[in-house]
C-alpha cells in the first residue's frame, strides 16, 4: 500500500511539474512552426545553471547556510532578464521553468532579453531586516560574475521588494567599484527605479482583461470578476478592475476568500489587509478557495499560484474568460478541458508581462540618464501590451489553437531565429 502510495504521490507531482508542462508546449509550438529537434533540445533547459551556498550570521550569533538559484535560459537575444524569490518551496526546477516562462515574456513583447530566474529557498517571514540584507548582500557575492547590466539583470518577486533591490544594487556597486544603477529593476525611485513599476504586472493583466472582454463582447462595466490571491499583483488588479467599474465579486488570500455577489468593497480591504496581501482572517463569513475559482462570474483571475485550475475543477469553472497573473495557474489538461468548453484563456507568459515590460523601461532609463513621467510610462506599457495581446489573438485564430499555444509559438519565435543566425543551430 505504501508503495502504491508513493507512486501515485510521484505521478501527480510528475502531472504538475511546472518545467515539465513548459517542455511539452515549447515542443509543440516549436512543430507547429517548423524548427528540428536541434532548437528545441537547446531551449528545454537553461544553457546556464549556477547553485550557490550563501553563509549568513543570524542575529543570534549563530551561521545559516542557505541555498540560492540563478538560472540563465537563453541570451542569444540579449542580456538574461528575470526576478529572484524568497521562498521556502524554493526548488532547482522550479526556477529553471521560471527562467523559460521570462524568456516567452520578453519574445512576446519583444524585448531584448533573454529569460533569467532566481531563488533563494528561505522564509523571510521568520528573518529579521538585518539578516535579510546580510542573505541578500550574500547573494549578490555569490553570483556576481555571471550578472550584470549588460550579462543578467535580476528584479523583485515572490517575497522581495524594492528593498532588497537597492541592498543588492549596493553590493553589485561596490564589488564593481562603479555604481551600477542599470545592474537590477525594481529599485526605490530615489535609486533609479521607474515610475510605474510596482503596478505594472497588475496593469499589463487590466489591459489584457479590457482587450479579452472586448472580444467576447463583455462590458467591463459591471463584470463580475473574481480575483484569486490578494497579493502585489491580485490587489492592484482588484483595485484597477474596481475603478473601471467591474464588480469584484470575490478575493482570496492564503486564508480563505470573499465573497459578495454586488461587489466587495475593494478601497476597505485594500486599507485593512496585513504587510503579506491577507485580509480574510477578519471576517467570519469566509469561503474556500476551491468555491472561489468555481463561482458563477464573467472573469476569473488566479493571481496566487501554480496549479490551481487542473482536470479535476476544470469543468466547474463558470467564467467567460480566465486570465492568468500567476505563473502557472493551470494545468495542460485543464486548459484543453477550459478550450473545448469555449472559455477564452489569456495566459500567463502574456498577462503578467507588464512587470518586465516596466523592467525594461527601468533598465532603458538608467542606461540613457534620462526619467520619464509616470504619464510616459503608462502608454508606452499600453501600447506594448495591447500589441502583444493582438498578435497573440491573431496567431491563435489563424493557426487554430488555444492562447497558451499561440504566446508560446510567439514567444519561441525570436529566441530561436537569434540562435540561428549566431549559428548556434
Amino acid at each position: 500500500m505504501v508503495a502504491d502510495k508513493h507512486t501515485s504521490e510521484e505521478k501527480h507531482e510528475e502531472k504538475h511539474d511546472v518545467l515539465k508542462a513548459t517542455q511539452i508546449v515549447i515542443h509543440r509550438a516549436l512543430e507547429k512552426l517548423g524548427y528540428p529537434e536541434e532548437v528545441y533540445e537547446l531551449l528545454k533547459e537553461p544553457i546556464r545553471m549556477l547553485t550557490v551556498k550563501i553563509p549568513v550570521r543570524m542575529d543570534d550569533g549563530t551561521v545559516k547556510i542557505f541555498t540560492g538559484y540563478r538560472a540563465q535560459h537563453n541570451d542569444a537575444v540579449g542580456p538574461t532578464k528575470g526576478g529572484i524569490r524568497f521562498h521556502p518551496n524554493v526548488t532547482e526546477r522550479e526556477v529553471k521553468a521560471l527562467s523559460i516562462w521570462m524568456s516567452l515574456k520578453c519574445g512576446i513583447v519583444d524585448l531584448p532579453y533573454g529569460g533569467g530566474k532566481g531563488g533563494i529557498v528561505c522564509d523571510p517571514r521568520n528573518m529579521s531586516f538585518r539578516e535579510l540584507e546580510r542573505l541578500s548582500r550574500g547573494y549578490v557575492r555569490a553570483i556576481s560574475q555571471i550578472v550584470g547590466p549588460t550579462k543578467d539583470i535580476p528584479a523583485p518577486d515572490v517575497f522581495t521588494n524594492s528593498q532588497i533591490m537597492a541592498w543588492m544594487m549596493d553590493e553589485y556597486s561596490r564589488i564593481d567599484e562603479f555604481n551600477s544603477p542599470g545592474f537590477i529593476t525594481g529599485k526605490p525611485l530615489v535609486l533609479g527605479g521607474s515610475h510605474g513599476r510596482e503596478t505594472a504586472t497588475a496593469k499589463g493583466v487590466t489591459i489584457c482583461i479590457r482587450e479579452a472582454a472586448k472580444k467576447r463582447g463583455i462590458d467591463l462595466k459591471g463584470a463580475r470578476v473574481v480575483v484569486q490571491g490578494f497579493g502585489n499583483a491580485g490587489s492592484f488588479l482588484a483595485k484597477f478592475m474596481h475603478d473601471a467599474g467591474a464588480k469584484v465579486i470575490g478575493i482570496s488570500d492564503a486564508y480563505g476568500a470573499l465573497y459578495d455577489p454586488n461587489g466587495l468593497d475593494i478601497d476597505y480591504l485594500l486599507d485593512r489587509r496585513d504587510s503579506f496581501g491577507t485580509v480574510t482572517k477578519l471576517f467570519k463569513n469566509t469561503i474556500t478557495n476551491k468555491e472561489l475559482l468555481e463561482l458563477d462570474c464573467d472573469i476569473l483571475v488566479p493571481a496566487a499560484i501554480e496549479n490551481q485550475i487542473t482536470e479535476e475543477n476544470a469543468h466547474n469553472i463558470k467564467a467567460s474568460i480566465v486570465v492568468e497573473a500567476a505563473n502557472g495557474p493551470t494545468t495542460l489538461e485543464a486548459t484543453e478541458i477550459l478550450t473545448q468548453r469555449g472559455i477564452l484563456i489569456v495566459p500567463d507568459v502574456l498577462a503578467s508581462a507588464g512587470g518586465v515590460t516596466v523592467s525594461y523601461f527601468e533598465w532603458v532609463q538608467n542606461n540613457q540618464g534620462y526619467y520619464w513621467s509616470e504619464e510616459e510610462v503608462e502608454e508606452k506599457l499600453e501600447k506594448v501590451m495591447v500589441k502583444a495581446f493582438n498578435n497573440v489573438y491573431e496567431t491563435a485564430q489563424t493557426r487554430r489553437v488555444d492562447m497558451r499555444l499561440a504566446a508560446y509559438m510567439v514567444g519561441v519565435r525570436k529566441m530561436a531565429e537569434a540562435c540561428r543566425f549566431r549559428g548556434w543551430i
